[in-house]
């Protein structure tokens, strides 16, 4: 991967009304779009929200009353802070790690240019 290609995340939490984010306590989706149009995506999860969830799966019976948990592309993390996610981002790139641990997705269309910040693919044009 070029370490020096321009990129957008977009955290799932940034959408949510205030006060919800629980940076200690919390699961959401980032989206990491480079301007080579390639997409990737991964749900981070804090380590205190597994357990969180399994207290709640043992409550509610889902999950085998909490014997198990499962989630695609799961990255374990201390805190979801924005500034956490883009730090594990920026490591992830540098030890070329991040292919292995994002799954890719389709490349984002020419279409959808206007939900990028202008100028953002030019070079890919």
């Amino acid at each position: 991967m070029n370490k020096n290609i321009n990129k957008h995340i977009w955290i799932e939490a940034e959408e949510w009304a205030e006060g919800e984010w629980n940076i200690e306590d919390g699961n959401l989706e980032v989206i990491v779009i480079f301007s080579d149009r390639s997409k990737w995506i991964a749900s981070f999860f804090t380590y205190k929200n597994i357990q969180s969830l399994r207290e709640k799966n043992a409550k509610t019976g889902e999950c085998m009353n909490g014997a198990y948990y499962w989630s695609s592309d799961m990255v374990l993390i201390d805190i979801v802070s924005k500034k956490r996610i883009y730090e594990v981002i920026e490591y992830l790139i540098e030890n070329e790690e991040f292919e292995s641990v994002f799954t890719q997705y389709p490349d984002v269309e020419v279409e959808d240019d206007h939900l990028y910040p202008e100028g953002f693919f030019t070079s890919c044009n």
